[in-house]
């Protein structure tokens, strides 16, 4: 059975995890911030080659090249997910002051 439907949210939600605990353990740390993206597709890389080993069939994949591709791409997108939150938030504080103004 395919489980790569499953294993790409997991591996994004990992990653968004710890580089959530990162970033608040460097508190916020400029020179980190910059990095993240790197960090987060080197991570979604590590998660995905540990279950293309640890666990055959989970990634529906007959190497371990496209493994790394599908854990780049979950990687960051575990940073795009971070900034979807963040304008999100950005977008409520600013309609927040807005509505207090009035």
């Amino acid at each position: 059975m395919n489980y790569t439907f499953i294993t790409i949210p997991v591996i994004t939600s990992i990653v968004y995890a710890i580089i959530d605990v990162i970033k608040t353990a460097t508190n916020s740390n400029e020179k980190f911030l910059r990095f993240i993206p790197i960090v987060a597709c080197a991570l979604g890389i590590i998660c995905s080659v540990i279950s293309f080993y640890c666990v055959p069939g989970v990634l529906d994949t007959s190497n371990v090249f496209v493994a790394i591709v599908i854990g780049a791409a979950s990687g960051l997108a575990a940073t795009g997910t971070n900034q979807v939150v963040k304008q999100l938030k950005k977008t409520d504080d600013n309609n927040d002051k807005t509505d207090k103004t009035e």
